[in-house]
């Protein structure tokens, strides 16, 4: 493969509880390994069809408060038809719709362009699945 594109898997252990975990040092580690100073894009892709991607600030609540407000939008209850797993998994299912299981960032010189207070994290509300995978692509 070229190295206008390389890519690599990540493997994050979410455990058995809902989480926001920080994928930013990750992001960062893997360019410094594979964009050698170069511009271009970054690609998160969550391939779980129960996670997705967002990008907010962490450490100061917001992740707690992501969490809280997905228990209002989509409660942990038996209203979803989608049944299988621990009571209201169905609502898993209904994760990515409003928290995609992608994002694709930019990158100039080689560093990840965020703002301020942002970071990169995987959301995961399945506590059924406590072993996941991110896949980070970047094009140069």
């Amino acid at each position: 493969m070229s190295d206008a594109f390389t890519t690599r898997v990540l493997h994050v252990a979410t455990g058995s509880r809902e989480r926001v975990a920080d994928l930013t040092r990750d992001c960062e580690a893997f360019l410094g390994e594979v964009a050698a100073g170069r511009s271009g894009l970054l690609n998160l892709f969550v391939p779980h069809a129960t996670a997705g991607i967002a990008i907010i600030e962490t450490g100061a609540g917001s992740d707690d408060d992501l969490l809280a407000a997905l228990h209002t939008l989509l409660p942990a209850d038996d209203r979803w038809q989608h049944r299988h797993g621990s009571p209201g998994h169905g609502r898993d299912h209904v994760l990515p719709a409003f928290v995609p299981p992608h994002a694709t960032l930019p990158v100039i010189d080689g560093r990840l362009e965020l703002g301020t207070w942002q970071s990169v994290c995987l959301v995961d509300t399945n506590r059924d699945n406590p072993d996941r995978q991110v896949r980070l692509s970047f094009m140069g």
